[in-house]
């Protein structure tokens, strides 16, 4: 498990916008990370009604970046790509607002492509067990 303290500094998402607590696992495919952002009253995204599961596609996105900058970290690199999320494709919702939830969001990202310019990913956030949403994402490094 990796805390928030070992991996904040690697993506660009700062404050209550750092919507994941922990890593549970990663390898070179794939990361699991988990969030209780969700219930919290200072959640960026949430709205009047509460948090769409549509800013689910958010917490997936964040997971991507976030395996994207571990697996540069392994390889030695030192500086972070910056990277643009340019689609989201296939995106399922199979609920409507998710801040009533107890407990914490499973979040899963898997790598399908990545290169120097680019990566795609399939993500797919669960709350025990059940799917809430997921789809694939794609992310492109300006300047590479």
């Amino acid at each position: 498990m990796l805390d928030k303290t070992d991996w904040a500094h690697l993506i660009p998402h700062a404050g209550a916008m750092c919507l994941l607590d922990a890593v549970l696992a990663w390898d070179d495919r794939s990361i699991h990370a988990v969030s209780a952002g969700h219930a919290r009253a200072d959640n960026p995204l949430r709205g009047p009604r509460g948090l769409h599961a549509v800013h689910l596609a958010e917490y997936g996105a964040q997971a991507m970046a976030l395996h994207g900058a571990l697996r540069a970290r392994a390889a030695g690199e030192t500086t972070q790509r910056p990277g643009l999320l340019v689609s989201l494709r296939e995106v399922r919702l199979d609920a409507e607002y998710v801040d009533r939830l107890d407990g914490l969001l499973d979040v899963h990202a898997e790598c399908l492509q990545a290169d120097g310019c680019s990566a795609q990913y399939a993500f797919r956030v669960q709350h025990r067990g059940a799917v809430l949403a997921s789809g694939r994402a794609a992310v492109i490094h300006p300047g590479a």
